[in-house]
């Protein structure tokens, strides 16, 4: 049964993806793995997703987005089978317990927003039919996100100078996307207009994002990365060393003013 509903749509990546939907299971790459590993976990339904993205199997804010949209259609098509009213409380309970699992992640609320609207429009109808409208929601979400990403590279690449000893903090690649990456997106976009760079990866402590994670998906696209520690950035900018600091936002407000990662402001 599970053929009968859409596939996701694909990721930017070729070698790796950091989600995909496949034959009604949604695969997350393991981020709690990296670098060491690379293996995926399976999520079935909505309390596996709610796990993932608890416990950062999943991290990013658009991949958390992402893997929500999903993991109420795999709920849905868990309950398809049960009476209607079974099957709308069980959703009904996956969107809380999707909610809780990272109540402060913007992205992922408003995924679930999308889904309940979703959800309004073909409410009543069989539940074959709110499933496929479920999935091709989240798999709109996924193909979305990959073409922001895109958009974000092309026009942050213009900002390149060729030859660019860039910065970065964190990790806001292809591991925290759907696809492609929003500041290392920029990288990968400059890259494929013809510019050479190097990057220089802050570890990025406690969790060090940018050691397993940033430095690894750098590598497996063979552009140059160098590991340092946090506390020597100061030192590379001072010394002239660094052209460009381009980093994730987890806020952006109004005026232009952002937040992200403890790290970055330094």
């Amino acid at each position: 049964m599970a053929n009968d509903f859409p596939g996701s749509a694909q990721s930017a990546s070729s070698r790796w993806q950091t989600l995909a939907w496949r034959d009604g299971v949604l695969e997350l790459i393991d981020q709690r793995a990296l670098p060491g590993e690379l293996k995926y976990f399976s999520c079935n339904d909505a309390g596996d997703t709610a796990y993932a993205i608890r416990n950062m199997v999943v991290r990013g804010a658009p991949a958390i987005g992402c893997a929500a949209a999903y993991g109420v259609a795999l709920e849905a098509m868990r309950q398809r089978f049960a009476p209607a009213d079974v099957f709308m409380q069980s959703l009904i309970a996956a969107f809380q317990l999707l909610a809780e699992s990272r109540p402060t992640a913007v992205n992922l609320m408003w995924a679930l927003d999308r889904q309940r609207r979703t959800l309004a429009v073909v409410t009543g109808a069989p539940p074959a039919e709110i499933v496929r409208a479920l999935v091709s929601e989240a798999n709109a979400i996924l193909a979305e996100d990959i073409e922001v990403n895109l958009a974000i590279g092309r026009h942050g690449a213009a900002l390149i100078p060729d030859g660019a000893r860039i910065l970065t903090h964190c990790n806001a690649g292809a591991l925290a996307t759907a696809g492609h990456g929003t500041a290392l997106g920029v990288i990968r976009s400059a890259i494929a207009a013809g510019k050479r760079v190097q990057v220089f990866a802050d570890e990025t402590r406690p969790l060090l994002q940018g050691a397993r994670l940033t430095a690894w998906e750098l590598m497996q696209d063979g552009i140059a990365v160098t590991l340092i520690a946090d506390s020597a950035a100061g030192s590379l900018m001072s010394n002239g060393e660094i052209d460009v600091v381009i980093v994730g936002a987890d806020r952006v407000t109004a005026n232009g003013d952002t937040a992200n990662k403890i790290g970055t402001y330094p």
